[in-house]
């Protein structure tokens, strides 16, 4: 697209946008690195929980865009391993925030149908915010709008590692025999099994890389990366993000002919 339509859409209303998209051709299942909280709060002189907080409000917008558009799975990078690295006061603040932000939703997610899933090696939470994870997880599990995923204490190396520990487990039960084990088995013992993987990997802040997430899942995944601080991410940019998605052709290892041959799987499964 010529940089001049570029700009124009930048500059459209919300609703133009959200009609200019094609149902066809939206992502099942978007993925966002959340990045930036941080710096939103330095440069208005904020503690950083104040971009964390603010934060939360971009990922109300991103609940209900999906919601409205009929994309079917969100999965969020909430909290890395790596961030137990972080001075003992902001990791306490977060898991403050997580258990308030679980209070404060947990009504909403079932009234807008959305299911609530944590994944990562979430046992390792302190006990008061785990237990809240579980309720909502229990109260959500009905819901099937929106699959909801929110990795916490979660790492991309780590997932592939519990996966095929689980997977050893049962060779060693007896359950399976290594000559079984192809992609589709593996991929069942990932913490994400039942849902498509990513079309669209969203993140924000500026940052090029994928910070050890989903590393099996984001094989053939979209990446868009955006200058914009999360907490200021809101409907817009992410209309913005769904507009270049679908401006891409997604070959999946075929040619560019064999893609035109067959224009309805342009958007769609990854192949064998």
């Amino acid at each position: 697209m010529a940089k001049d339509t570029e700009t124009e859409i930048e500059h459209l209303p919300d609703s133009e946008l959200a009609s200019l998209l094609v149902p066809d051709l939206l992502p099942r299942h978007i993925a966002i690195i959340m990045d930036g909280n941080g710096r939103w709060a330095a440069q208005r002189g904020l503690p950083r929980m104040a971009g964390h907080t603010e934060g939360i409000t971009s990922v109300r917008d991103m609940i209900n865009l999906c919601r409205e558009l009929n994309i079917k799975a969100l999965t969020i990078y909430a909290f890395s391993q790596e961030n137990w690295k972080r001075p003992a006061a902001e990791t306490n603040a977060l898991m403050m925030l997580l258990e308030s932000y679980l209070q404060m939703e947990m009504e909403a997610l079932i009234e807008k149908d959305t299911r609530f899933r944590a994944i990562g090696r979430v046992n390792t939470l302190p006990e008061s915010a785990l237990a809240w994870v579980r309720k909502v997880e229990r109260k959500t599990a009905h819901c099937d709008k929106l699959n909801l995923t929110v990795a916490l204490s979660y790492g991309g190396r780590s997932e592939i590692v519990d996966a095929v520990r689980r997977l050893a487990e049962d060779v060693k039960a007896g359950t399976v025999t290594p000559d079984q084990i192809d992609e589709d088995m593996l991929e069942g013992y990932l913490s994400t099994h039942g849902l498509p993987d990513p079309d669209l990997l969203i993140r924000t802040s500026g940052e090029t890389r994928i910070s050890n997430f989903l590393l099996w899942q984001l094989a053939y995944t979209e990446m868009y990366f955006t200058p914009t601080l999360w907490p200021d991410f809101r409907r817009h940019d992410a209309l913005l993000a769904l507009h270049d998605y679908q401006r891409r052709e997604r070959r999946f290892g075929r040619t560019r002919d064999q893609v035109s041959d067959h224009p309805d799987e342009k958007v769609g499964k990854r192949s064998a």
